[in-house]
């Protein structure tokens, strides 16, 4: 399972794996001074992101003013939007994990004892404190190698580069801090000298590395330096003095074992080396080690151990530019929008209007929870908003009026798959930012999709409703006057479906720009319906930067992990394979599929798929497919993903809305359309035109 949060708006205390479902206490009463003090600075760390992600919207909607309104576009918009992002996402890591919202794979860690789950809880902090200080390391070196050679943006702005990256170095040192902080609530050490031991340590390791300067400087003409010999010094002994000699053996067991096999493969056949990045992998997922933290780590072993000399600048620099990309600004802000629609409290008048109008059908109110669906996609661009907006505003109304608890649950996370197909969609964003596809195309290659899927899943329920018994109430039928009625609540999301895609097909957007209309659209929305307050307000702000980094500290983990297999040609020697076995591409595609399926069980779908694009992109382009095409497979592939147990995140954000609803039932309940998703697939691969068809009208 993966423990991962949405902003407050959008989800309650999830159920399974969260925070409030740890199996031991956080000893915030044991804190001392220093621990207190790091607290403080995490959360300030976390304001700063907040203020990032305001301002952030409010540049963007003020390009667009000014553009339109009074024909004088801005120089900087895009530019400042870009670094704006960068320190959201590095001010926000800190505050991701104090509220324990970083993405983990839970499967195995979740059947543990309490005390078993604490040493493995304790092992995955203590590797992302060493991932984290290394990184945090390499950005303040860059830092100063670009403040002395003056680097300056190619933007009209010119900016000083070293001023932006600056939040990549600090926020990483707050993110250190708060890691620390859960370490020491973890596991409070009993003597005075143990608390301040870790803190000395790590303290006398800064005043190394600063004094080895911003160059790495070798140990004793070999590939080791002495910087990486200080952090792992200060690091093995801070874990002996809060955490005990198990949990530095353990720690030491897998660092160290990474670092030795690493060193052994370097020279070997790409298919061990392969081997053994998928296998490291696989063990730091499996031991509950967050995903983005898992990606770079196993990224640093293979820049540091792979390559003919280490590479460490390679961190910074791609941690700097994953995210400093002025597209990847539309995901806070989808983000954002869908915690100010869920607070405006439209949602339950949409649905409410749907199951009048489909109400005489069999399973009228399933139909219904399919359209809401539809429609809320169409706003949100998560999966996980729109399940939850689902289940708070559908589910309970249908268990009340005698849906069986399967077919209530399992349309509900069908339904909510289409947040991600139906535009905007936040995965086709960072799909199209890694691989330099466009977006917009990327947008309308969804629609068509979209809506057959959402027909798929009706006649699903159709066909549900009427083989099993008592799945669903009988129909009951609406007068034409109470559709009508009804139908009023559907304007606000009618008008900013209008604003949000209008804006993006006209050409009076980009797509970014219109995540930052629909933000906007959504707080006048609040504002009218008297539904927002200062706070709240703030609060969305903050849950919706949290969200931020940890979906981009994925991409900063991928795109580390990524360089390595490109550099050492693995994706090229994979389609070589391919192309000289002479496959036929059906089955290159059905294997593609096997393997998501498999890893959609275990893995985060963004992960998943960042983790799967150096491979199998290169691979769909040598079989000829378009790469818009590929995208919206890859997508759907996503989508079985978020509803496949175990690990299913939509699943257990629809536990999470209700205490009563029983695990097996969601998980049962979503199998069926698990199928239909597959089908789905088959059919768009003989027919490729049902995706192409709208993108090429454009072009």
């Amino acid at each position: 399972m993966s423990s991962i949060q949405m902003p407050a708006p959008l989800a309650p205390a999830p159920a399974q794996g969260a925070p409030a479902a740890s199996p031991y206490p956080l000893a915030a009463t044991h804190d001392f001074g220093l621990i207190r003090a790091m607290a403080a600075i995490s959360r300030a760390s976390g304001a700063l992101a907040t203020a990032a992600l305001l301002l952030m919207a409010l540049s963007m909607c003020y390009e667009i003013f000014s553009r339109y309104v009074f024909n004088s576009p801005t120089a900087w918009a895009t530019e400042i939007s870009g670094y704006l992002l960068v320190a959201a996402v590095f001010f926000g890591l800190a505050g991701a994990q104090a509220s324990n919202s970083h993405v983990q794979v839970e499967l195995w860690v979740d059947r543990l004892a309490a005390p078993a789950r604490l040493q493995v809880e304790l092992l995955g902090q203590w590797l992302a404190l060493l991932f984290c200080v290394v990184l945090a390391w390499q950005a303040a070196s860059f830092n100063v190698r670009e403040y002395v050679n003056d680097t300056r943006d190619w933007g009209l702005l010119s900016t000083p580069q070293w001023l932006p990256e600056l939040a990549v170095s600090l926020g990483m040192l707050t993110f250190c801090m708060s890691i620390l902080v859960d370490l020491y609530r973890l596991r409070p050490p009993a003597q005075a000298w143990r608390r301040w031991l870790a803190p000395v340590a790590l303290g006398l390791m800064v005043l190394a590395l600063l004094g080895l300067g911003a160059h790495t400087v070798p140990l004793a003409g070999g590939r080791l330096d002495w910087g990486m010999a200080a952090i792992a010094a200060a690091v093995a002994v801070s874990v002996w003095a809060w955490s005990g000699t198990r949990t530095l053996l353990h720690v030491l067991a897998v660092a160290g074992g990474c670092a030795v096999l690493y060193a052994l493969a370097r020279g070997q056949p790409l298919g061990w080396i392969a081997a053994l990045l998928v296998a490291s992998m696989l063990l730091l997922l499996f031991l509950g080690v967050r995903i983005g933290v898992a990606l770079g780590l196993v990224g640093l072993f293979g820049v540091y151990f792979l390559l003919p000399r280490p590479q460490l600048s390679l961190l910074a620099e791609r941690a700097w530019s994953s995210t400093n990309t002025f597209t990847l600004t539309a995901v806070p802000m989808f983000v954002f929008m869908g915690g100010l629609l869920l607070r405006s409290g439209i949602t339950s008048g949409m649905f409410d209007a749907l199951v009048r109008w489909f109400g005489r059908a069999p399973g009228g109110l399933a139909h219904a929870s399919a359209g809401a669906a539809t429609v809320f996609a169409a706003v949100s661009g998560s999966s996980l908003a729109t399940a939850a907006t689902l289940g708070k505003a559908a589910c309970p109304d249908m268990i009340a009026r005698g849906y069986s608890p399967r077919l209530t649950y399992g349309v509900a996370a069908a339904g909510a798959t289409l947040g991600i197909l139906i535009p905007p969609s936040i995965p086709m964003i960072i799909y199209g930012t890694t691989v330099g596809a466009s977006v917009t195309h990327l947008f309308l290659a969804g629609i068509v999709p979209g809506l057959l899927l959402m027909a798929c899943f009706m006649l699903g329920v159709l066909v549900w409703a009427l083989a099993v018994p008592g799945a669903a109430p009988p129909a009951r039928r609406y007068a034409l006057r109470e559709k009508l009625a009804a139908s009023r609540s559907m304007v606000p999301f009618v008008a900013i479906i209008g604003a949000v895609l209008g804006s993006m097909y006209a050409g009076v957007a980009t797509p970014t720009e219109a995540a930052a209309i629909g933000a906007a659209s959504a707080f006048v929305l609040c504002l009218l319906r008297r539904q927002l307050s200062w706070k709240a307000l703030v609060e969305i702000a903050h849950d919706s930067a949290k969200v931020t980094a940890l979906l981009l500290l994925i991409v900063v983990g991928a795109s580390i992990f990524s360089w390595v297999f490109d550099y050492l040609r693995l994706p090229r020697e994979v389609v070589n394979l391919i192309q000289g076995a002479d496959i036929p591409a059906l089955w290159v595609m059905a294997a593609m599929v096997l393997i998501y399926l498999v890893l959609g069980m275990f893995v985060e779908s963004i992960a998943m798929m960042l983790m799967t694009l150096p491979v199998t992109y290169p691979i769909a382009m040598a079989l000829g497919l378009d790469p818009i095409w590929f995208g919206v497979f890859l997508v759907l592939m996503i989508e079985v993903g978020l509803i496949t147990p175990p690990v299913g995140m939509v699943l257990f954000v629809l536990r999470s809305m209700s205490s009563q609803a029983r695990f097996a039932d969601i998980m049962r309940g979503a199998l069926p359309f698990v199928l239909i998703i597959l089908l789905f697939l088959g059919l768009i691969y003989a027919f490729p035109q049902i995706v192409m068809w709208l993108p090429q009208q454009v072009k």
